[in-house]
């Protein structure tokens, strides 16, 4: 069992220990805990003996590890009334004017700043909880005193992905043809030698390098994407990762002309977020997501599972989906997320494995067919490679994509 229980923490990578997720934070973010008895009993009951048991484990160690994480981090991080982990003393309402807060502020609930979101038309007001009340009980009061308001806690995302691994020599280039279309990244910042066009921090001490953002980075250069825009949503925080740093990076992203954007982070439903999203996409910006490494009986994946998300598992070199893959409400494609190669915070290389790093190579891909027409699912639909049962499933989506884009070093 002890030598099993080693294995999960590998698969895992980022969630089973802080120092794997590579983010350069004090403490990591966190994924969303959701209901994970009734629904997941039901689906684990579906699975074979071997998977039911490391999907179970996967469950028992993400548990263990977000304890552990809220532990460390009281002072920054608390749970929501939904049990999801988000920063401490702090709510997020929209659609909400200045009359309309008024039963709130009369009920002790101070504004802390209104924060408009560049290119998405949203202003998002951020409210300090009470003094003495929890922010699961302060959500729950202000819900019934701003009925007609969108009131959410300031929830974190956790990194879909581990590295670095064992190191790697220079980067091959010239393998890819060049891919005009500007593609932005929502993650940590990158290191020297992982090239972006731009960058911008939305956390404390960002932007900052780490080992995550750059290794997204760098797969997107591999593929052959050559303007990246790159949003720091963790620098120094311990509460990075959290709703407004990705609805914030959203806008930056989309109002600076990236036509993609790919977001390897794992996260509860967040209504914030959803809206945030949907605005991206009506001005045209594709938004591809990790499914994240909690697992098969892992809750759905957000923001993979928002309406129009670009849903993205990993697979092996086999061509296998990941054990650690989690799921969302829908999957689109499938792409290689193990035995890659890719930068490093400090200017290296290294291997890196998670639903993460299959997700920027479905970006570039996107990308490339954004190049050619506006119509780029059925460009990428028709790259795609069928795996699994014939026809679209819900293992690997519409098919492998970009499955010779594999770093071998």
């Amino acid at each position: 069992m002890h030598r099993k229980l080693l294995l999960m923490i590998t698969l895992l990578g980022g969630l089973a220990a802080p120092g794997l997720a590579q983010l350069a934070v004090p403490a990591l973010p966190v994924p969303r805990l959701g209901d994970v008895t009734a629904p997941v009993d039901g689906l684990l009951a579906t699975l074979d003996e071997t998977v039911r048991a490391r999907a179970a484990e996967l469950l028992q160690l993400r548990e263990r590890t977000l304890d552990r994480l809220l532990r460390a981090n009281r002072d920054t991080i608390e749970r929501d009334r939904f049990g999801e982990l988000a920063r401490r003393g702090e709510l997020l309402v929209l659609d909400a004017d200045q009359l309309a807060l008024g039963p709130a502020l009369a009920a002790g609930f101070t504004v802390i700043r209104r924060e408009p979101i560049e290119g998405l038309d949203l202003t998002v007001v951020r409210l300090a909880v009470p003094a003495g009340q929890s922010l699961a009980n302060a959500q729950a009061r202000l819900e019934r005193l701003l009925p007609g308001a969108i009131v959410s806690a300031d929830n974190l995302h956790l990194a879909a992905g581990r590295g670095p691994g064992s190191p790697a020599g220079p980067a091959r280039s010239g393998f890819a043809p060049a891919i005009a279309a500007p593609v932005g990244v929502i993650d940590g910042g990158s290191g020297p030698g992982n090239p972006v066009s731009a960058v911008r921090g939305f956390a404390k001490g960002a932007p900052r390098p780490s080992n995550h953002g750059s290794a997204i980075v760098s797969l997107l250069a591999g593929a052959g994407v050559r303007s990246v825009r790159l949003a720091d949503v963790y620098g120094a925080d311990a509460a990075g990762g959290n709703v407004l740093a990705i609805t914030q990076a959203l806008g930056w992203l989309a109002q600076g002309g990236a036509r993609v954007v790919t977001i390897s982070l794992v996260g509860p439903s967040n209504p914030v977020l959803a809206r945030a999203i949907a605005a991206a996409q009506r001005r045209g910006v594709v938004v591809v997501a990790a499914v994240g490494n909690d697992g098969p009986a892992a809750p759905p994946a957000y923001p993979a599972s928002y309406p129009g998300v670009v849903a993205v598992t990993g697979v092996d070199r086999r061509d296998r989906q990941l054990i650690e893959a989690g799921r969302a409400l829908h999957l689109d494609y499938a792409a290689p997320g193990a035995d890659l190669f890719a930068g490093t915070a400090n200017g290296g290389r290294a291997k890196v494995r998670g639903t993460s790093f299959a997700a920027p190579l479905v970006a570039a891909r996107v990308a490339a067919a954004l190049d050619a027409s506006a119509a780029w699912q059925s460009r990428v639909d028709g790259e795609a490679r069928d795996l699994g049962p014939r026809g679209p499933d819900k293992l690997y989506g519409r098919g492998l994509v970009c499955g010779t884009c594999r770093t071998t070093r």
